[in-house]
């Protein structure tokens, strides 16, 4: 699904005339990283105004998301270090924008508990993120940590934080996120370690057997 839902396909015609143009992958998820975290740092004082700006700067931020990977897909300019290049971009700017929010929301009916509910939301994100790249990494990509349907994946979820914060919903957001995504990157490491597992009982099963050795002091007789 991943490379081919909605989102991807919206991208596709704004990165197809950036080909042959000098612009690479990794210049659009620098903006990435630019934006998102021009986003989160938006809604550090949790006014109106600011927040109002960070939604459309996250909701910028989400579409490079998608097209860094279409222009290296259309470009033929994938590599390993873009990939790793986004994927270090995403566990920065993700975590980081719920820990904003947090913060930002320390004045609403959260109170104190605002901080420390950003805080382990992007505690829990950072965790899926990194482990679900190590859970593809070991099985050489050849299937996706979560999957999505309908022309959507779990990413998409991105776009939809710019209207919640529009309308005032981020609280409820921020409680939802510090419980689902503590459980999904418990779910994931708890996968990672299987998976450990069971590459190291296959690799112990296909160790061939060590020839007895043959005991000198003791000989048969003819």
């Amino acid at each position: 699904m991943s490379g081919d839902t909605w989102t991807h396909r919206l991208a596709r015609p704004f990165v197809r005339p950036l080909i042959g143009t000098g612009v690479t992958p990794n210049h659009i998820t620098t903006a990435r990283l630019v934006t998102g975290l021009a986003a989160a740092a938006a809604l550090l004082p949790g006014t109106p105004a600011w927040t109002w700006w960070a939604g459309w700067l996250w909701l910028f931020s989400a579409f490079l998301d998608r097209a860094d990977g279409e222009l290296a897909r259309l470009g033929d300019m994938a590599s390993p270090e873009g990939r790793a290049w986004d994927c270090l971009v995403d566990n920065i700017v993700n975590p980081a924008f719920f820990v904003a929010i947090g913060v930002g929301l320390r004045h609403s009916w959260l109170g104190g508990w605002s901080i420390p509910l950003g805080l382990v939301s992007g505690v829990s994100l950072f965790l899926c993120g990194y482990w679900s790249e190590l859970l593809e990494s070991r099985q050489n990509y050849a299937v996706k940590a979560y999957s999505g349907a309908f022309g959507f994946d779990p990413d998409d979820l991105l776009y939809l934080f710019a209207p919640l914060a529009w309308l005032g919903w981020l609280a409820p957001i921020l409680v939802g996120a510090a419980i689902g995504a503590t459980i999904v990157a418990i779910l994931t490491g708890w996968r990672l370690m299987r998976l450990g597992t069971e590459e190291t009982t296959e690799a112990l099963s296909e160790t061939p057997p060590t020839p007895a050795t043959a005991d000198p002091s003791r000989s048969t007789s003819p």
